[in-house]
């Protein structure tokens, strides 16, 4: 009878352990679902909106402008931020703020994004810790899950003004 229970017991712990490695492949290179915090990506995602993640686009370098993206915060390494992707590797960006007179702007080194909220006025992004590299990125957000009125693919970002094209 013990022989029976530690059978099925470490049968048990074996698929436990076979299906825990799957479900984090699964997290880690297909992608996964994500709940965002936070006023940055306002009006495209609100506080507490759910939006899937897919994070091949990393693997495969095939992040582009305008992408929505998932990163590792590079002042608070615990945390992730949801930000726009304004500027790849050798694009000039605009460094400045919207309501700066002057504006000033920057090449994207090689390696890393540029990256902005939507929300301008109340987003902590590239403009204030810089480009961000390219190895920082955890995913690409494909559409929104959740409210269910908003379900789809996410618009266009509100400041497509800011992408410049040399």
């Amino acid at each position: 009878m013990l022989r029976n229970v530690l059978g099925k017991t470490f049968r048990f712990l074996g698929y436990a352990v076979q299906y825990g490695c799957i479900a984090h492949c699964a997290f880690e290179y297909l992608g996964g679902i994500v709940v965002c915090s936070g006023p940055s990506m306002e009006p495209t995602i609100q506080n507490s909106d759910i939006v899937f993640s897919e994070n091949l686009s990393r693997h495969f370098y095939c992040i582009r402008k305008g992408d929505i993206v998932i990163v590792k915060s590079p002042s608070d390494p615990k945390s992730n931020i949801c930000k726009r992707v304004i500027g790849l590797e050798g694009d000039r960006v605009c460094t400045s703020n919207p309501s700066d007179f002057l504006k000033s702007h920057s090449y994207v080194p090689k390696g890393h994004v540029w990256l902005e909220g939507d929300n301008l006025r109340n987003s902590t992004d590239s403009r204030c810790y810089g480009p961000v590299p390219y190895g920082l990125i955890r995913g690409r957000i494909c559409f929104k899950i959740w409210p269910l009125t908003d379900f789809g693919f996410l618009r266009a970002s509100p400041n497509s003004h800011r992408f410049l094209d040399d």
